[in-house]
């Protein structure tokens, strides 16, 4: 009797992206470990491109952003581990914002010491954002070790450029803070 092998090409379709989000789900930030690239809405969709191969598409949390590479070779070698060849597509528009940080990676930002954003960028009108925030000197921003508002800005720049570092004036910690885009 002979076997059939069935092979990634012969899988339905749905049942390949299913798969493919399922090896991007195990794939963590090269920066911030605890939390996913999916969790941070750096990963923003799996599509089909128009010549039917899948694409994954990304957004950097900024155009400079030094962990973009990694980011972009951790997610092949997840695909490539999963056996689910895709192309890899950075997106820059929308502008990736921290309003697509999900709650559970907030909650992990903050186990982790790291204080997740506080205000938000919205959606105006289609295609554009629109940033609202309250000036620095009235941002309370909680200590993510013993939960005080009585903490100051150290620095604009943390341990990366997405972060500032700040202190608590209750238990006196050091902690990074993910600034709001």
């Amino acid at each position: 009797m002979d076997h059939v092998h069935v092979g990634v090409a012969d899988m339905p379709m749905a049942a390949r992206l299913k798969a493919i989000w399922n090896a991007l789900d195990q794939v963590t930030d090269p920066e911030i470990p605890v939390v996913t690239l999916r969790e941070l809405g750096i990963l923003r969709a799996v599509q089909l491109g128009d010549d039917g191969v899948p694409e994954v598409v990304i957004t950097p949390t900024y155009s400079g952003c030094p962990a973009m590479e990694q980011m972009a070779d951790d997610v092949r070698a997840a695909l490539a581990q999963a056996g689910q060849p895709a192309r890899l597509v950075t997106q820059l528009s929308p502008a990736w914002t921290t309003d697509w940080i999900t709650p559970a990676a907030r909650d992990k930002l903050k186990a982790f010491g790291i204080a997740p954003p506080a205000g938000s960028a919205h959606v105006n009108l289609p295609g554009t954002i629109q940033f609202s925030r309250r000036s620095r000197q009235n941002d309370a921003v909680a200590c993510p070790q013993c939960g005080s508002d009585q903490t100051t800005e150290i620095s604009p720049f943390g341990s990366t450029a997405c972060k500032a570092q700040y202190r608590c004036l209750a238990c006196m910690e050091p902690f990074d803070y993910f600034k709001p885009y």
